[in-house]
């Protein structure tokens, strides 16, 4: 039996990070994620991360504890940690989008919680679960894979 898990949780940054800055940190990110095996993906809207780690338990636990004491980072919440049968960003190191209000309404079952004024950081599981397969799935999807296509042609 396999121990591949996937944990999503939701932060926000104790700061404004600038797009240079986040860029770093998606490099770092994607560094340590390859070393141990980890996949995934990260949104960012206004100050707030939903972050999607899948891999095998311990890795996922080590990285999920190590953002949790970032002190970048407060109201880390975890929404899921449970077994998966499959990665659903199997060859992302970590895909990553900026998101607004202009991409909700393509949500279905989401879009009224983002016209309540709600941020990615409120998100409970099961509008985890339906963002997590609206990201894998749709055009989020393909905007991230190209901003990953741009980040290894630049070298970051």
């Amino acid at each position: 039996m396999s121990d591949l898990v996937h944990c999503i949780y939701a932060s926000t940054a104790t700061r404004v990070l600038g797009t240079d800055e986040l860029a770093e940190m998606l490099v770092r990110a994607r560094r340590r994620n390859a070393a141990q095996g980890l996949t995934g993906m990260l949104l960012h809207d206004r100050g707030n991360f939903f972050q999607v780690l899948e891999g095998p338990c311990l890795a996922v636990e080590q990285i999920y504890a190590r953002i949790a004491d970032d002190p970048r980072h407060h109201r880390v919440v975890q929404i899921i940690h449970e077994p998966i049968a499959r990665r659903s960003f199997p060859v992302w190191t970590m895909g990553f989008a900026r998101v607004d209000g202009a991409d909700y309404p393509d949500l279905p079952g989401l879009n009224d919680f983002f016209e309540a004024g709600r941020t990615l950081s409120d998100i409970d599981g099961g509008r985890a679960k339906k963002l997590l397969q609206a990201f894998s799935t749709g055009r989020w999807h393909r905007r991230a894979q190209q901003q990953v296509e741009e980040s290894v042609s630049a070298g970051r």
